[in-house]
């Protein structure tokens, strides 16, 4: 049995995800190139400061949309964690 309302809602979830899959590699391609951009400069890998920055920007961003900043912290943190591991491979 078919129940079209619920089909809505997985065709909009589907859509939801594969657009924040393309985001995300968008977004890493751009820390790709703010890797290599380090290494060439030899700058560190990881930027505290921004990095905590981001968070507390996110985190407003978050309760700005009713959803849990505790939630985007931890998402933004492994993600930032990832960047941070990609650059320290540029490195060598």
């Amino acid at each position: 049995m078919s129940d079209t309302v619920l089909t809505g809602y997985r065709q909009s979830i589907d859509n939801i995800d594969a657009a924040l899959v393309f985001m995300l590699a968008e977004r890493f391609k751009v820390t790709q190139a703010v890797g290599r951009y380090k290494a060439e400069n030899a700058l560190p890998p990881a930027d505290p400061g921004r990095e905590e920055a981001q968070i507390a920007r996110l985190r407003q961003l978050a309760s700005d949309a009713q959803l849990d900043p505790e939630f985007s912290e931890k998402f933004l943190r492994f993600i930032i964690d990832e960047v941070i591991r990609h650059h320290e491979r540029l490195r060598v």
